[in-house]
């Protein structure tokens, strides 16, 4: 996940511009969405994307996941491997592998 240097980063440009009185979880979640518009929209009509562009809404959208869980006081490595150990469980590799299909149809293995 980030590292120390990237977190100490965002906090210091946090504190400068005294912006954590806006930084609510609610806040924080929204803002999430909103930037996760912006990426979705730079493949609105074509699969082909503008790198820099895209970087940049990633960018965004990665931001403020970091300020949530802060706010939250979550660390991302421990919740991100117990989703995935949840999802796990929920798409076995003999059933999921190579498929796309929703784990709430997965009865048995592909042919």
């Amino acid at each position: 996940m980030p590292s120390p240097q990237t977190l100490a980063t965002l906090r210091a440009f946090v504190a400068e511009r005294d912006w954590d009185q806006f930084h609510s979880p609610e806040n924080l979640a929204k803002s999430i969405s909103i930037e996760a518009g912006e990426l979705l929209e730079c493949f609105q009509w074509s699969p082909a994307f503008d790198q820099e562009q895209v970087e940049a809404e990633l960018a965004d959208v990665v931001t403020y996941c970091i300020h949530l869980a802060n706010k939250i006081g979550v660390d991302l490595d421990e919740i991100v491997v117990k989703k995935l150990e949840s999802t796990k469980a929920k798409y076995p590799v003999e059933l999921a592998k190579g498929r796309m299909t929703k784990y709430t149809k997965l009865t048995e293995a592909p042919e």
